[in-house]
């Protein structure tokens, strides 16, 4: 049986850091643990984020391996260069693979003060770290206050709302917003529900602003999420040398739960 939920109160008393988190509108956040995996939620029952408890570093749930699938877009020599950001922390699992693992500067944006506080105290998150900034804003706000054009290889995109229905984020300006971050090169992956009605309308959004040849997308998984990735300018290598990747990265993480061959025989491109 799952362990009780810890309440926003609880883990705030925790963390007399995070005495601002108490915003308007901003859902509360519980975590659950069964079989070995601790679950972040944010104030319902839908899982925002996994970690196993006796290895961090694994990359726990199928969506977020997924969202990695964007390395497959980067060549070899290219894993662990430049610098990667991530639009909502969740768990911080990407944040963790791609400060730790990949060892590159990284960049979180979060709104939720707490969130950042569950991921520190319950989900392995360094309190600080030389290579890691986390940014306590907007997602849209960073985009447009904070960020520095062309400067960013890796993006990952994973804004649900706390019911998790729909992105928060989903208009033309926010994605272009993202392609104007990435560097030439640069790869975006997003979490969206492929089973859900507006699949069709975001995936539309994105090929708008990134141009249809440049989109791609995984198979859903079980639960519906659906990864998009979209390049900026990117080339795509032909299949020998895309297996290639995909067997340097499940060499290097395929431990981490990154199967990368499996990857390649889901991904679609993207048609209207």
């Amino acid at each position: 049986m799952p362990s009780p939920r810890r309440t926003a109160a609880e883990i705030e008393a925790e963390s007399e850091a995070e005495s601002e988190a108490e915003l308007p509108g901003l859902p509360p956040v519980t975590i659950s643990e069964h079989l070995g995996v601790r679950y972040l939620h944010l104030g319902s029952i839908w899982i925002q984020g996994g970690m196993r408890m006796r290895d961090p570093q694994v990359v726990e749930l199928d969506y977020v391996q997924r969202m990695l699938a964007s390395l497959l877009w980067l060549p070899t020599e290219q894993l662990g260069q430049g610098r990667a950001v991530q639009l909502g922390l969740g768990a911080g699992a990407i944040t963790r693979f791609t400060l730790q693992q990949l060892q590159m500067p990284t960049t979180a944006v979060e709104i939720n003060p707490l969130v950042i506080s569950a991921c520190r105290l319950w989900f392995a998150l360094p309190d600080e770290h030389p290579r890691l900034q986390l940014a306590r804003m907007d997602a849209l706000r960073w985009l447009r206050l904070e960020a520095r054009p062309a400067s960013v290889q890796l993006l990952h995109v994973d804004l649900y709302d706390h019911e998790a229905a729909a992105p928060v984020l989903d208009d033309e300006a926010f994605y272009a917003a993202c392609r104007r971050l990435l560097q030439p090169g640069g790869v975006m992956s997003v979490n969206l529900f492929g089973r859900h009605a507006s699949f069709a309308a975001s995936a539309a959004r994105i090929a708008a602003v990134f141009g249809s040849d440049q989109v791609w997308s995984l198979r859903p998984t079980r639960e519906g999420n659906t990864v998009v990735v979209a390049g900026q300018g990117v080339r795509v290598p032909t299949r020998d040398v895309l297996l290639q990747r995909a067997a340097t990265i499940e060499q290097r993480f395929g431990a981490l739960g990154l199967p990368a061959r499996r990857w390649l025989r889901m991904v679609r491109p993207y048609r209207a």
